[in-house]
């Protein structure tokens, strides 16, 4: 007699009672897996991109904005800083490197980011065609950008104003492409590298323009040279000392605003958190739910088959057969709606990876599975080994002659 045949008979026996407890199943766990591999994405995302930064410096206002826009560039910077000031903070013993960025315009909803060649050591990066970029308007591309966009070594284009498609486009200062980046799995993918220079240059030319007389150009020349900005500035301490002494000089002495990723990140998972717990405890709850649903299809399938259990009882099949028969259907429902669950999170991961790359321009790499889905598994297979617990121990347990006679 093979056993696994037969549970597998009497699973589709019962195609509507089956697939409602798969279908729950299939939803909890899916769910809760869903959630594990987006979570971990982002936080690995965040740890990668936030690697030797220990402060950014700004311009007053929200310090997680800052960090969004200047770490994650994910959000509109709130505003400019002097690059004079900046430039004095870096001199602080206890500074060991800033990083300026200065950025506002972007390309087909490509950030282009003026700075220096610190920033792509900062991640790593390393060139895999062409130059870094030496003089104003050349540029090196990220990896992602350069592939999205098709662009290639001695292509052209123009900015536009603007973080987002549809800004005003700056034809008259056209940049080059010189280099093209490997990729990083960083937000450097994602960027268009210049100097900073090149920002400089096409604001200004831009209110330049604007001048009604040669002598007003002539001033905002002089303005220009004594009142350069960036957006903002990355900062790496000498020693822990920093961390603790430069923030509170940053906010109360300067016109500037200083914010630490690592605690402005600890803070937005802490309010991510509260979320991702809840939707946790609603994907238990459906798994609860789908427990009760194997449970309730095995014990009302079990009544159905007395005859038929009394018949093999006959036949010769032991009471431990039996008691298999019943435990192998509640594990296999579990197995297959742990199997589903997994295919449901990875179509799930998919969708988010694709929204993320639309909105953002990040993407999730890899999908394999966690240590927390391996217990997911055990989970769900508790759940169908608890639920079928009872109706198998009433199979093992049935009155031969009893149900036999009453089947007359």
């Amino acid at each position: 007699m093979n056993i696994t045949k037969l549970s597998v008979k009497n699973m589709l026996s019962k195609p509507l009672s089956t697939s409602m407890s798969l279908i729950l199943l299939t939803l909890g766990v899916g769910m809760i897996s869903l959630l594990i591999q987006i979570n971990h994405h982002i936080e690995e995302q965040m740890k990668k991109n936030v690697r030797g930064i220990d402060m950014v410096v700004g311009a007053k206002g929200s310090p997680l904005q800052l960090i969004l826009s200047a770490v994650f560039h994910m959000d509109a910077p709130t505003g400019n800083i002097s690059m004079h000031e900046a430039e004095e903070l870096i001199k602080h013993p206890l500074i060991k490197s800033g990083i300026p960025l200065s950025y506002g315009d972007s390309y087909q909803g490509y950030r282009i980011v003026g700075t220096d060649r610190q920033y792509p050591e900062l991640y790593g990066a390393q060139l895999q065609e062409g130059r870094l970029w030496q003089e104003a308007f050349e540029v090196s591309l990220g990896a992602t950008v350069a592939e999205t966009l098709d662009l290639g070594i001695g292509d052209t284009f123009a900015g536009a104003h603007g973080l987002a498609e549809g800004g005003e486009t700056h034809e008259g200062h056209l940049y080059e492409v010189v280099g093209i980046f490997g990729y990083t799995n960083s937000v450097l993918d994602q960027l268009i590298l210049t100097a900073t220079e090149s920002v400089w240059d096409v604001h200004h030319h831009e209110e330049e323009a604007h001048q009604e007389t040669e002598e007003a150009g002539h001033d905002h020349e002089e303005e220009h040279e004594q009142e350069k900005e960036i957006t903002a500035m990355l900062i790496n301490f000498r020693n822990p000392m920093g961390m603790i002494q430069m923030p509170r000089r940053v906010n109360e002495d300067t016109q500037m605003q200083a914010a630490l990723p690592a605690f402005e990140i600890n803070r937005l998972f802490s309010l991510m958190g509260v979320g991702i717990d809840t939707l946790n405890m609603i994907a238990l709850v459906i798994m609860g739910v789908s427990g009760i649903s194997v449970f309730i299809s095995l014990y009302s399938a079990l009544k159905d088959r007395q005859y038929e259990m009394a018949l093999m009882r006959a036949y010769g099949a032991s009471r431990g057969q039996l008691l298999f028969v019943v435990l192998q259907e509640g594990l296999l429902l579990s197995l297959l709606g742990f199997v589903l669950g997994m295919l449901f999170s990875r179509v799930g991961l998919l969708l988010v990876s694709a929204f993320m790359q639309e909105a953002y321009h990040y993407r999730f790499s890899g999908a394999s599975l966690m240590a927390a889905e391996w217990w997911l598994l055990l989970v769900a297979m508790g759940i169908g080994l608890i639920a079928s617990i009872i109706p198998a121990w009433q199979a093992s347990s049935i009155n031969i002659s009893k149900t036999l006679s009453h089947a007359h």
